[in-house]
């Protein structure tokens, strides 16, 4: 299938190594080749890093916190199953210039469609409900109140999209991306060093006292924290609105490989971090009790660091996952839904998005809000929507009608397939496990 777009003129310069500037042009293959890759990056980067959200933030620090180094292991397994995952929505995206949901509609029917684009909206909203949570958490033990940090969080988000400029919101996310390194700092300077960590995680094994229940809920919320249902409709629409195509594939492939790097890398280094808290003597309840125990025993510059971390993983998962739900309500209700037309061309999209921050900032800022019962909702959809949304991803991969000569190949399906059914059984021992506390013994 011909992609429906045309790609900007730099780009297409630059791809095809006659890139060029007022009175220069590129004439260099490599610098050509790397010009190009800039201008691809973004979509990959950007999923994957985000997807260290405040929830990732809390469950990697737990696993360290608890069990010290000894699920890192199951971290290295997590890097291709991320890797082939999003490559398969880039590829899909980069084909039909259209996003999941809009696919799924074409291809199954608008019945499954809706169903689908109605779980994500929910899922999604609850999950940003989450990340305001820990906007506010941050923020109290910063002594800032909730009432000023969450408001002008929401109006910060706000200011990122309504620009009417894609390049204008991605520069501004990719500096939030960059933030997130600092973990590999702070990993660096309390680690137990290199070897131990090397030994962690390419041995596999478990805690003392074997398989228990709160272990196979832990294992199961790392993995699922790892790859959630809004990437992969965050991803297809992003590549979609960048208007990339299948010159651009090999450089998307790459950025969403050293994407999928960079959050492995840096989930293990919450694992390291919070394992040197728990070396100390801290026993964890949350990431910021965990900030204000390393600030007191090992620097105290550790407790902002780790605080504002905090706040950086709750921003980028709020911005990717309220632009997941837009693009995809949009798709669904045929508006347009681009970060390149301005406010008074796309009211609908605009307005969704900045109805989800509002109305998620103000639940927080609710006296008695039931947030323990939204993270544990969150868990259960997100269990039920992940299956859903991937075996229809991995059927449109092997439909010629959409890939063309680009379907999956046979060996992505063996190794696409298994991690379908890997994640699906996954899935639904965390919902049964939410839904049944009792199901594994304590």
């Amino acid at each position: 299938m011909t992609h429906p777009y045309i790609q900007s003129a730099a780009l297409e310069a630059v791809s095809t190594g006659r890139a060029q500037s007022p009175g220069r042009s590129v004439r260099s293959p490599l610098l050509a080749r790397v010009l190009k890759f800039m201008l691809v990056l973004g979509p990959g980067l950007i999923v994957m890093v985000a997807d260290n959200d405040s929830g990732a933030v809390s469950t990697y620090s737990q696993a360290g916190g608890i069990y010290g180094l000894r699920l890192l292991w199951i971290i290295a397994i997590l890097l291709p199953c991320t890797y082939f995952v999003q490559e398969m929505v880039a590829r899909l995206g980069i084909a039909t210039g259209s996003g999941l949901a809009t696919l799924i509609v074409q291809r199954f029917g608008r019945a499954w469609g809706a169903f689908t684009a109605a779980q994500l909206q929910l899922v999604n909203f609850l999950t940003l409900v989450t990340e305001f949570a820990a906007i506010t958490l941050a923020s109290t033990a910063f002594g800032f109140p909730p009432t000023l940090a969450v408001p002008l969080a929401a109006a910060g988000l706000m200011a990122m999209v309504l620009s009417g400029s894609y390049r204008r919101w991605e520069r501004a996310t990719l500096v939030l991306c960059a933030f997130d390194l600092i973990w590999l700092a702070l990993a660096i300077s309390t680690g137990p060093g290199l070897g131990r960590v090397a030994l962690a995680t390419i041995h596999p094994g478990l805690p003392a006292g074997g398989l228990s229940g709160s272990l196979v809920f832990l294992i199961i919320a790392i993995v699922g924290t790892t790859i959630a249902p809004w990437q992969l409709f965050f991803q297809q629409a992003c590549v979609a609105d960048k208007r990339l195509r299948f010159a651009d594939l090999k450089a998307e492939r790459l950025e969403t490989f050293i994407g999928a790097l960079i959050v492995i890398g840096m989930a293990a280094c919450m694992m390291i971090v919070a394992d040197a808290a728990r070396r100390a003597g801290f026993t964890f309840t949350d990431p910021a009790a965990m900030a204000t125990f390393l600030g007191a025993h090992v620097g105290a510059w550790m407790r902002p660091a780790i605080l504002l971390l905090m706040i950086n993983a709750a921003l980028l998962g709020s911005v990717t996952i309220s632009l997941s739900s837009s693009w995809t309500y949009g798709e669904m209700r045929g508006w347009s839904h681009s970060l390149n037309v301005p406010f008074r061309d796309a009211p609908g999209f605009y307005l969704s998005y900045a109805a989800a921050i509002g109305l998620a900032a103000g639940l927080v800022l609710i006296p008695g809000a039931p947030l323990q019962l939204i993270i544990l909702g969150v868990q259960v959809l997100a269990g039920l929507m992940l299956p859903i949304a991937i075996v229809f991803l991995q059927l449109l991969l092997n439909d010629r009608d959409v890939l063309g000569e680009h379907v999956n190949r046979p060996w992505q399906n063996a190794v696409n397939w298994t991690i379908v059914t890997i994640l699906v059984a996954l899935s639904f021992l965390l919902v049964a496990q939410v839904v049944a506390p009792g199901l594994f013994p304590a």
